[in-house]
């Protein structure tokens, strides 16, 4: 068990301190599994070249549509808030003041108090991500294309190899692959109905900047938990900014939260079904797990590598017991 341990904590540290190989490749497997079937039936009527070509292209744009996207929202909130920063100063005095008055000396633990810099350093925060995910997707995609070309060979191969271990991992990257196609078609369609209850919740509270809120929720809700705490915590605070009221927050809040344990916690699952069964428990630590070691790409591919462990355990007989454990199903 110890050495099992130290084995778990070496190979953690080496995922974390090889980010910029291990993460894009992982990427490029789990869209390899996407892209895959797409490119077959398309070389059933074109040249294999031109049908991987296409496959790639769609698989790039989805991609780049979802990075723009983000980017526009966040950009427009960015402008939104340094147009205003005025007003922003106005809320901050008053709310100190308020705080004073009630013998909290908050401004002692603000020394510095608000400043436009803090924007500043902002704006330069959000560029260097932008920038560090432009690079990780060039280098995803270039693992991709190599990976593209090599598929139909690895599957020759295992299937030419002698025993029942080659047989077994072919039939469980078969279904892995079927598993993360079925969990991209439920999340993306639960992101686009979260979307669009958070537009129309925003633009009924009388909210703001109600369409990029609408594509935050949208391109966030990809990573679990995660991304609906954040979808759900950065218009609150825009609530105080524009209504001055910590009521007005309150009900966003409140109702955002609504929104996505309805869609999180219900829909979904429902529409998932079985098939996709994981333990909650084990999808949150693969999702904080994921963050810890690669950051945002490392939380949104989390859960993907959570169902392949399941699948791929629940394959072999010494090891369908960790299947059972890491599904949270009785296993009976």
């Amino acid at each position: 068990m110890m050495i099992g341990l130290c084995a778990a904590i070496l190979l953690a540290a080496a995922l974390h301190l090889a980010q910029s190989i291990f993460a894009p490749v992982a990427f490029a497997v789990f869209l390899m599994a996407l892209v895959w079937p797409v490119q077959r039936r398309l070389a059933r009527f074109v040249p294999a070249g031109l049908a991987m070509l296409a496959a790639m292209l769609a698989a790039l744009v989805t991609v780049v549509t979802l990075a723009l996207l983000i980017a526009w929202a966040f950009g427009s909130v960015g402008s939104w808030v340094i147009g205003n920063s005025a007003q922003i100063q106005l809320l901050y005095a008053r709310k100190i003041l308020w705080f004073e008055e009630r013998g909290i000396a908050v401004a002692a633990l603000l020394s510095d108090g608000f400043s436009s810099r803090w924007l500043v350093v902002i704006a330069q925060e959000v560029t260097g991500r932008l920038h560090g995910i432009l690079a990780f997707s060039i280098v995803t995609v270039v693992f991709l294309v190599l990976g593209l070309l090599e598929v139909t060979a690895v599957d020759r191969q295992l299937a030419r190899r002698p025993g029942d271990v080659a047989p077994r991992l072919r039939q469980a990257a078969i279904e892995t692959a079927g598993k993360f196609r079925s969990y991209m078609a439920v999340r993306t369609l639960m992101s686009a109905v979260t979307g669009l209850a958070v537009w129309g919740f925003a633009r009924l509270m009388g909210l703001e900047l109600a369409a990029e809120w609408g594509a935050i929720a949208f391109v966030l809700n990809y990573i679990p938990f995660i991304g609906p705490l954040i979808a759900t915590l950065f218009p609150t605070i825009f609530a105080i900014l524009q209504f001055e009221s910590w009521e007005a927050a309150v009900v966003v809040f409140l109702c955002l939260n609504v929104i996505q344990s309805v869609s999180g916690s219900y829909i979904e699952p429902l529409l998932a079904g079985r098939r996709l069964a994981v333990s909650p428990f084990m999808v949150l630590l693969s999702v904080f797990f994921g963050a810890f070691l690669w950051g945002v790409p490392g939380a949104f591919i989390g859960v993907p590598v959570l169902i392949a462990a399941v699948t791929v355990c629940r394959h072999f007989e010494g090891s369908r017991w960790v299947a059972d454990l890491l599904s949270g199903q009785d296993g009976a």
